[in-house]
This record gives C-alpha cells, structure tokens and sequence, in this order.
C-alpha cells in the first residue's frame, strides 16, 4: 500500500486524537482482538477504515454502560443478530441494571434506530459524534444531559443544524451584510432552534456557547466558527431593532442600537440565574430574587436609559410583538417574576 493521505482511512494517532482515546487503548483494542485495523501502510502504520472507526463507535457506546471489553466482544462476535438487534437486547437489560447509565442508554437508542432504519453514516460522522459525545461530558452531568435535546444525536436535528449553518456560510461569503432580511430571517430561525434544543434551559444555552468557543473540535465538527456567531448575533440584534422601530421613534431606536449588544454575557449568566431561581420555588419577596431584580433593572437601563415614556413603550411593544422574547430565554413569567421582585425590593 502506498503512503499517501488517504481521506478514507485513519493512523492510529489522528484516530486517537479525533476521539479522545490514548494510543495505548487503541493498541490494546487491537492486541486482544476486539479492534483491528483492517490495513497497514508500506511503513507499518495501522490504518483504520470507516468501519473501522464504526465498529469503535459500538465498542465505545458498549463501554460507557459500563460493559467489560470481554462482553463487548461477545456481543459483537454474535453471528445471529445485527448490532441493531444486540443494542436493543443490552438497553432492555441495562435499563434495570444501571440505572446510573440512563443518559448513555439514551444515546445509545438513537444510535440502534438510526442502524435499524438502515442508515449508516460515513466515517467523518462517526468521528463528530465521537467527539461531540466526550465533548457534551465535559460540560454537562449526566442528568442534565437527559434533558438536554442536543445530546440525543438526532439524525434529523442534526441535518437541521448543518444546513442552517451552511446557508448562514453561505451569506458570510457572498458579502451579504448582518441587517439583510435573509440574515435576519436566518437569526430568527436560528434562536428558535437553539432554544428548542437547550430545552428552553439558559444556562444550558450558556455552557453550550463556552464549549464551542473555547473547544476548536466543538467548531470543526459543526462548523460554527466565531465569525458565523459574531454575524448571527448582529443578524438577531437588527431583527429585533426592526420590529422596536414599529414603537419607538428615530432617537429611542438609535439609543436601543448602541446598547443591544452590550453586556451580552452578563445578560446571559443574568437571566440563567433567575430561571434557576424561579425553578427552585423561590418567590418575589426573596432576598436573591429582589437583588437579581436590581442587577435586570441595572443591565436594562444602561441598554434603554431610565425614560418613563421609552420604558413605556418598550413594555407596550412587548405585549404587541411576542416574537420579541423568542430566542432569548426569557418568558413572560420570568418578566412578571422580576417586575414583583423589584416592586418588593423598592
């Protein structure tokens, strides 16, 4: 075989690093029998395939119910039954074993319907879901990754993404400015998906955005780079400045411009913290709803300014635009909360 870079196959150290692994486990996978690569360089390097890498995407979703590597190969040396069949048969009986492992179990019942509905992804799928899985571990416990939609690997829901994300590139190339009705249509739809897929939970939505600025794989494997986010957030800022410009007028409006965009991760830790307040039964007249109701109003004007008529209109554009609150986290309870809460404070 040649030495060449072959974009179908893998050395065993560019497999180790897409997905995590040490060199040592692969090497160990390899002299027990249970991962072979199924090819050598002319040099003596491991080669690893697509089905390569997707028979260690089965070994590694056995391995994180806690299965031992001598059961993972049993499993998958049965010859009367597909892995579709044998991943179904394990979540049954480690739905009543580990009841620790429920998360893992549902990632792996998205992996058994996409196999048992015949699709089989290209090795470049397998890596992303590899590491975006190690990924969503670091940032996120077990239990809130039950509840959080972006971990289940869903095929649909992640072509949804690459699409959209293609078609934002694709305005970022073409010079389309952030303020275009297409960009801004695009933002829109983009909040929305993020919200659905943060289950409407803000500090998930805030964790999310830490991981995919700081971990460049989270931005290799989705393509969502800092220069898409930077212009997603400016498309979002203008589509919501055009509809305020139905309430406010040409100074109002120009005030509301320059402070859209400030403060954005303080607004961010702001509103989670609330939601988690609000989810912990605290009411109105608690201390650390009353000082979070301080903080709202503080960020709030230094984005508006403290105008009774521009703060009047600004309410009455939210009773009229709804779309006003969509992809931001926060509902027409948690503004009820805050307003009681600062009543209470003042």
């Amino acid at each position: 075989m040649k030495e060449h870079r072959d974009r179908t196959v893998l050395k065993i150290g560019e497999l180790a690093t897409r997905t995590g692994l040490t060199v040592r486990a692969l090497h160990h996978y390899d002299s027990i029998g249970l991962l072979t690569p199924s090819a050598r360089a002319d040099s003596g390097y491991r080669l690893y395939n697509r089905d390569d890498v997707a028979r260690l995407h089965q070994i590694q979703a056995l391995r994180r119910f806690g299965m031992s590597l001598a059961d993972i190969a049993t499993f998958l040396a049965s010859p009367d039954a597909p892995f579709a069949d044998i991943v179904a048969q394990q979540i049954e009986a480690l739905g009543r074993e580990i009841a620790q492992a429920s998360a893992l179990r549902d990632q792996l019942s998205q992996l058994h319907r996409q196999l048992a509905d015949g699709d089989e992804p290209d090795l470049e799928a397998w890596l992303s879901a590899l590491t975006l899985m190690g990924l969503y571990e670091k940032y996120f416990t077990k239990d809130e990754l039950k509840r959080l939609p972006f971990w289940q690997q869903d095929a649909r829901r992640n072509s949804g993404w690459s699409t959209l994300v293609g078609q934002i590139q694709a305005l970022i190339n073409q010079g389309v400015p952030s303020s275009s009705v297409q960009a801004r249509e695009l933002s829109e739809r983009w909040m929305l998906m993020l919200e659905r897929d943060t289950a409407a939970n803000p500090d998930f939505v805030r964790r999310l955005g830490i991981m995919m600025e700081v971990e460049p794989s989270a931005q290799q494997h989705t393509g969502v780079t800092p220069q898409l986010k930077h212009y997603m957030a400016d498309a979002f800022a203008e589509h919501k400045l055009a509809l305020y410009a139905r309430y406010l007028d040409a100074d109002e409006l120009e005030r509301l411009r320059a402070g859209i965009s400030s403060h954005v991760p303080e607004w961010m830790a702001l509103i989670a913290a609330v939601h988690q307040q609000m989810e912990s039964g605290a009411t109105p007249g608690d201390a650390t709803s009353q000082e979070l109701a301080r903080e709202w109003m503080k960020l709030f004007r230094i984005r508006i300014g403290d105008n009774p008529a521009t703060l009047a209109k600004i309410r009455h554009a939210h009773e009229q635009e709804p779309r006003l609150l969509t992809g931001t986290w926060i509902t027409p309870a948690m503004l009820d909360f805050i307003r009681l809460s600062y009543t209470a404070a003042v």
